[in-house]
């Protein structure tokens, strides 16, 4: 935006110039006084230059960034919001985001079993679960305070509430306490503690995902009795895994060894290896509904939705297709698969996967840049230290709030206060409402001062005396180029503003056809001033001709603001919905008319009283162009219908 925004000042810097000589050797052709040309030309040249652009963008996006807190969204840089309304593909992590990030232990599997939370008997003894919830509330970083109030992980404080719904205490920990820890690490994807028990006796604990502990032992436990052939029973775990994660749950897996003395800190380099497998906790993290009505949302507005998560390929896809992102056709990934993918494949078909499970941060940053590829503007979420790279490498950067580190939130754009997708998808819409408004605001800018320059340019080649004088016209542009422009910037977004497809940023701010509608109608306000001024000059002689050309031509810009609300008629979307243009308007109006009725200022701007059949003359072609425009509206409606995207093909159809 920063950028055509400067490329469209530097534009009509140069027409300015342009236009002020041409016009100027017009008139001394025509043999009129230097000195009165030389005004005109330069007040002209002054009309042509929108100076409220530069007030009304940075006054768009400042609001803008305050309606985002609103929403519980922190912008840090201005340009940012722009970018969000161009946004084609969000990729969202799953746990928190997409989830309420309210873990609840649901099944366990052990001795070959998985077993409902509800249906296990506490009263009767189990090595096997004892071992498996020791090692879940042992390894665990959960603070638990009084009245066994849990503050930590939602992973963990979820693993700490099922040992006490299975009558496990906290004298778990004074009897064993931690004397080591490797903590835990999303490349390794596993956690382990050392606790002892007597001078003699120090267990490790390890928790983690199903394949990385799995490869980190060498034995099972299954009824007391410790089995050695692992590789043939982990068909079996891996059969009761998948189970578990098809029915959305997350699975934990637990191991352990006994070993007779501390182990130094070389020792705990390697400590890790050789465990005994014990069992797996599945735990349920349900999707938010509002995120499943904003999965929709994105992709009635075009957005494709893409599910990052380091959980087990068959949870994230059973979650996917809950909240409506893992759709027929889509395709859902790991990270060991895409670890032997070359970057190139990946690009060829990066649109057909929804769904990334079990990555690593440097496979997001592979992501972003597959996608980007494709000419897509990428939104990534993030919350580690390593995710900082692919935060850098999205073209909106998005870190959380509450579990984000430091380092993620320096490196995004936008920090979510609540974590929650549905947040970004309000961002993304204040975002294409920003850039609509800001281009509603050039839309008007421009078009008034084309109005002005036709006026003026028309009178000159018909031979005629100026149908304005330099003083009159920079009193036009000064009432018409600043608050109805700055009113147009805080339009509400419009209804359908996300039915529509993201914004191409590699378009021009004048694509789609604006720029010839933006002539069209600054060609339609100069002609109806023209008008004015001809019907007085004809009837009533050349001061009323030029009062009724000075109030038209105001009334006209004014009016015009109306007709650039929307792309729908002002009938549809409301006349008044927009206090502000409302304001502006009427302000516009009261100065506009107030100068002709005050003595003293319609003697200094050179304007005279009318009379009734004048005002009429001059009411009706003010209201002229909404006729016209609403017309038009109305054909184009007829023409047309509606435009629907597919983000797949990147096509409207």
């Amino acid at each position: 935006l920063q950028q055509r925004l400067n490329k469209l000042g530097k534009t009509l810097g140069i027409a300015s110039l342009i236009i002020c000589a041409i016009i100027f050797l017009i008139g001394m052709l025509q043999g009129k006084e230097a000195i009165d040309m030389f005004m005109t030309a330069v007040s002209l040249a002054v009309a042509v230059i929108p100076e409220g652009l530069a007030a009304v963008s940075t006054i768009v996006l400042a609001i803008g960034v305050q309606r985002m807190v609103k929403k519980h969204a922190i912008v840090k840089k201005l340009p940012a919001v722009e970018t969000l309304g161009s946004t084609s593909v969000i990729c969202s992590d799953k746990t928190g985001t997409l989830t309420k990030n309210q873990m609840t232990v649901q099944k366990l599997f052990y001795n070959n079993k998985v077993v409902n939370i509800e249906e296990i008997d506490t009263n009767i003894e189990n090595e096997e679960l004892e071992k498996l919830v020791n090692i879940s509330m042992l390894c665990n970083d959960t603070k638990i305070g009084e009245n066994k109030q849990l503050t930590g992980d939602p992973t963990e404080t979820a693993l700490i509430d099922m040992g006490f719904k299975l009558d496990f205490t906290p004298a778990v920990f004074d009897q064993m306490p931690r004397v080591e820890e490797v903590p835990f690490d999303s490349e390794r994807k596993l956690m382990t503690t050392v606790h002892k028990v007597n001078d003699s006796q120090y267990m490790v604990y390890t928790k983690g995902g199903v394949d990385e502990l799995l490869a980190r032992c060498s034995k099972y436990q299954i009824n007391g009795e410790t089995k050695e052939n692992l590789e043939e029973y982990k068909k079996t775990i891996d059969g009761f895994n998948d189970q578990m994660a098809e029915n959305a749950l997350r699975v934990l897996a637990m191991a352990y060894k006994q070993i007779d003395h501390m182990p130094s800190k070389e020792e705990m380099k390697t400590i890790e290896k050789d465990l005994i497998y014990i069992g797996m906790v599945g735990m349920i993290d349900p999707p938010r509904e509002e995120a499943k009505v904003a999965v929709a949302k994105c992709k009635s507005a075009g957005i494709k939705t893409v599910m990052i998560t380091g959980d087990h390929l068959q949870t994230a896809k059973a979650i996917a297709k809950e909240l409506g992102i893992l759709k027929r056709g889509d395709l859902a990934i790991d990270g060991e698969t895409l670890e032997r993918m070359s970057q190139h494949e990946l690009e060829q078909n990066i649109m057909d996967y929804s769904v990334f499970a079990r990555v690593s941060p440097e496979h997001k940053v592979r992501i972003v840049k597959a996608f980007q590829s494709t000419g897509a503007v990428v939104a990534m979420t993030g919350d580690g230290v390593n995710d900082a790279p692919a935060l850098k490498n999205a073209d909106i950067g998005i870190a959380m709030g509450k579990g984000g580190t430091d380092v993620a939130k320096n490196a995004a754009d936008m920090i979510l206060l609540d974590d929650n997708f549905v947040t970004i998808v309000d961002a993304v819409k204040q975002g294409r409402n920003i850039f609509d408004n800001i281009k509603k605001a050039i839309h008007f800018l421009i078009a008034t001062n084309i109005g002005e320059i036709v006026t003026i340019f028309v009178g000159l080649l018909l031979g005629v005396k100026s149908p304005l004088l330099a003083v009159q016209l920079l009193w036009v542009n000064l009432v018409t180029d600043s608050l109805p422009a700055i009113a147009l910037g805080l339009e509400p977004p419009e209804k359908d503003i996300m039915n529509r497809p993201p914004r191409d940023s590699r378009k021009s701010i004048f694509a789609d056809g604006l720029m010839g509608k933006i002539v069209v109608e600054g060609f339609m306000i100069g002609m109806f001033t023209i008008l004015a001024f001809f019907i007085g000059n004809r009837y009533y002689g050349i001061e009323v001709a030029r009062t009724m050309a000075f109030i038209s031509l105001g009334m006209l810009e004014l009016i015009h603001s109306f007709n650039v609300k929307s792309e729908e008629s002002i009938f549809k979307v409301g006349l008044f919905e927009n206090k502000y243009l409302v304001g502006a308007f009427l302000l516009g109006t009261v100065l506009q008319l107030g100068i002709v009725f005050v003595p003293t200022l319609a003697e200094i701007f050179k304007l005279t009283q009318l009379n009734t059949t004048q005002w009429l003359i001059t009411i009706a072609i003010s209201i002229a162009p909404i006729i016209i425009v609403e017309l038009q509206k109305k054909f184009n409606e007829l023409k047309f219908g509606k435009v629907v995207y597919d983000y797949k093909t990147r096509q409207e159809v």
